[in-house]
């Protein structure tokens, strides 16, 4: 039997986040933000839409190397609005060129740092998307960044202001699950062998060095673009990189830490098979599956993922954390909100239901309101740049013991593995020209 969840409800937002919707609306009532859009992929154009809808924001340019992309997204912004946004290939001219109040990046990984970084020196306020950062001394450039501008720059771990993350945080805190000695967070989802895909030449509507950037130019072969960037790891950094920082983010939330001070990452490829990168042909190269590791001073996170036999095995589903305590089990969830099994014969479980925005079951809307209280009050937002700066740490360390094949011990204070030049080595990475890594 499921106990009645509403006197958890109650209060919990509050407790969660300085949201009060009737105040920013009054606050804002004839604000409107000059808004540009880097990166006009599907994700971007979901998250311009709710920031067209909350009644403040004006689109004035979108930016992407693709103008099949940026044809999809004008099409897209015609429907909600009459403007009429330029479109641009460079975020540089963009920015020289519009001067907005506000941009979005929602770019691929590697292309997150110097966007943002450019954008706040312009002025503008930043909405990036996870993971900050590739490597993790971008992300302290980038939180540098934000602070010498003075500006705001929310990121879109959106699962912060989603009201059942809130109360089962809040539940947790409350310790009504008792102390909690071990966390462990997963994605488990299906697939199989990979098969090399054939080399050819990029689309014509694609500046495929632009996409690249400042990591490797590697031969295009429509895998990594538009959407599977995330499993070439010269551009992202796998499951752990994507999936991971938001339960990472659910952990150093909840508990209210920074940094562990270890952390331990295996896994490997034995169902997709060896990395190909030839003249003809290439694979992926992230692993298909990976567990990581993570001491903290007083309990302990581990990190599971695969891309092969994606059932969940356990009662829940197939993402999530699981917080162990001293009074039961608790299960932090995505599309089917949270689960407390307590330890004791008889009791009750609890359960809350999501309340998730379409499409993609998100809470953007409600982080982007955020987003503009933090703009006009001068306020840290709910996902501030510096404390996701934290969780996409956990993710950018346990890739990096993965590619080590060791354990490190962590100096979070300095952002320093602790007597180890090789992994500092990986802290960071040498940029193609001409683009210039950023300053920490």
């Amino acid at each position: 039997m499921l106990m009645n969840r509403r006197r958890f409800l109650r209060g919990s937002l509050a407790a969660g986040l300085a949201l009060s919707f009737p105040g920013i609306v009054a606050a804002q009532k004839d604000k409107t933000y000059r808004t540009a859009l880097i990166g006009a992929g599907w994700w971007g154009t979901n998250i311009l839409r709710e920031a067209v809808a909350c009644g403040h924001c004006k689109p004035v340019a979108l930016v992407d190397v693709d103008r099949r992309q940026l044809a999809r997204c004008g099409e897209e912004v015609a429907k909600w609005t009459s403007e009429t946004p330029r479109h641009y290939e460079d975020y540089r001219e963009m920015l020289a060129a519009e001067k907005p109040d506000i941009a979005i990046v929602a770019t691929p990984d590697h292309w997150h740092a110097l966007p943002t970084i450019a954008a706040v020196e312009a002025g503008a306020h930043v909405y990036v998307e996870k993971p900050i950062s590739h490597t993790i001394m971008e992300g302290r450039a980038m939180v540098d960044a934000a602070r010498a501008a003075g500006r705001v720059v929310q990121v879109g771990t959106h699962r912060r202001v989603s009201p059942h993350n809130i109360s089962g945080r809040q539940f947790l805190r409350e310790g009504r699950a008792g102390k909690i000695g071990m966390v462990k967070c997963f994605v488990l989802y299906g697939g199989g062998p990979e098969q090399p895909r054939k080399n050819i030449e990029p689309p014509k509507e694609l500046n495929w060095d632009l996409w690249c950037g400042p990591a490797p130019l590697r031969p295009f072969n429509g895998g990594a673009h538009p959407r599977g960037f995330r499993n070439y790891l010269d551009y992202a950094n796998g499951t752990l990189g994507d999936w991971g920082v938001h339960w990472m983010d659910q952990v150093l939330w909840v508990m209210d830490e920074k940094w562990p001070k270890s952390v331990h990452s295996t896994g490997g490829r034995p169902i997709k098979g060896a990395p190909i990168l030839t003249a003809e042909h290439q694979t992926t190269d992230a692993p298909d599956h990976q567990v990581a590791n993570y001491q903290f001073e007083d309990f302990t996170v581990t990190w599971e993922h695969r891309q092969f036999a994606g059932n969940p095995t356990d009662k829940t589903e197939s993402v999530g954390c699981y917080f162990y305590g001293t009074k039961g089990t608790f299960h932090m969830g995505w599309q089917r909100g949270w689960t407390f099994y307590p330890s004791g014969r008889g009791e009750p479980e609890i359960h809350e239901e999501p309340k998730l925005n379409q499409p993609d079951a998100q809470n953007i809307k409600e982080l982007w309101a955020d987003f503009l209280e933090a703009i006009e009050t001068s306020r840290r937002p709910v996902c501030d740049v510096e404390a996701i700066h934290y969780s996409t740490n956990l993710s950018l360390l346990g890739m990096l013991s993965y590619k080590l094949g060791r354990s490190v011990t962590w100096d979070g204070a300095k952002e320093v593995c602790v007597d180890d030049p090789d992994a500092n080595k990986l802290l960071r990475r040498e940029y193609r020209g001409p683009w210039v890594y950023p300053k920490v």
